[in-house]
């Protein structure tokens, strides 16, 4: 269900993605190309999760309206990570089989272009929940994913303390309210990814970034683009 009450207001107009996104640029300025680099960085080789291991379920938000924006952001619901990313989520998803649960991904990597989206139409006390696109976003290398559990037996999301993309308390990995169950749910996502290289966000539960992060620049391909 969204949280419509974390979404910022003008978000739920009726407006076309494109629209939204010259509006800001108009406001207050708009970088259309990813900051520049320099260094010495590995190979983008971006790896379409569902095909390592057709287990992994997903829930792509950002290709429906159900989302902080409330439109879609993506033409397609698709997920993807850098390549060791990938094993290493694949080896999660192995892991958690035996207990009788899969990984429910809502994204990984996200084209630089939709965070400069999210930032513009995020609110200034809301700003630690997207990633600033002058610095760019760990889901822009690829190395990022957001995620939670789903139960095999029933196909159906287990219950956190809250939701996907909810700009609130509920959020924090750390969060104490909820129930022993949601905890429980909580922390075992958290053991099974960081025991596998991954590294939960101080500030939401569900965000995970991949420990070779460094190593993989900006990137602002789209999915169709994406070569397999």
């Amino acid at each position: 269900m969204k949280n419509t009450t974390c979404i910022p207001r003008y978000a739920k107009h009726d407006y076309p993605i494109f629209i939204i996104t010259a509006f800001f640029c108009i406001l207050g300025g708009c970088a259309t190309k990813p900051p520049h680099e320099s260094g010495t960085f590995k190979q983008t080789d971006l790896i379409e999760l569902i095909k390592l291991d057709p287990g992994i379920k997903l829930d792509i938000r950002y290709a429906t309206n159900n989302n902080l924006v409330g439109k879609p952001v993506y033409t397609e619901a698709r997920a993807f990570l850098q390549r060791p990313a990938a094993q290493a989520l694949v080896n999660v998803n192995q892991e958690l089989k035996t207990l009788g649960y899969g990984l429910l991904v809502f994204d990984g990597y996200r084209p630089w272009s939709v965070t400069k989206i999210f930032w513009d139409i995020t609110s200034k006390e809301n700003k630690k929940f997207v990633a600033d696109p002058q610095k760019g976003s760990k889901h822009n290398r690829g190395c990022a994913v957001d995620l939670s559990l789903y139960d095999l037996a029933t196909g159906k999301e287990i219950e956190m303390t809250g939701q996907y993309d909810e700009m609130s308390d509920r959020s924090y990995p750390y969060y104490t309210g909820g129930t022993e169950a949601q905890h429980k749910m909580r922390d075992l996502l958290r053991t099974r990814m960081e025991a596998n290289g991954f590294k939960v966000y101080d500030y939401e539960w569900w965000h995970f970034d991949y420990q070779d992060w460094q190593s993989y620049r900006i990137t602002n391909i789209p999915f169709s683009k994406i070569k397999q």
